[in-house]
């Protein structure tokens, strides 16, 4: 079964930290790749331990990830 899940990618100190905004499951890695193939490591560990029925999306709208810009 395949599945997609959106992500966000941030560097923190100097690791690149990955977010499954879908799930809630965070990894690590020293460059982007690692950090995405490790978050795909750890989404995977997560899966097996879920039952997959309950991760189909109440909604068909994709998470929309943005930035807004505030003078103060």
């Amino acid at each position: 079964m395949k599945f997609t899940f959106t992500i966000m990618i941030f560097k923190e100190d100097k690791f690149y930290v990955s977010h499954c905004l879908d799930l809630g499951v965070t990894s690590q890695g020293m460059s982007l790749e690692e950090s995405i193939e490790n978050l795909k490591e750890a989404v995977s560990l997560y899966l097996k331990d879920e039952d997959i029925k309950d991760l189909v999306p109440a909604s068909e709208m994709s998470p929309v990830l943005t930035t807004i810009e505030v003078t103060v």
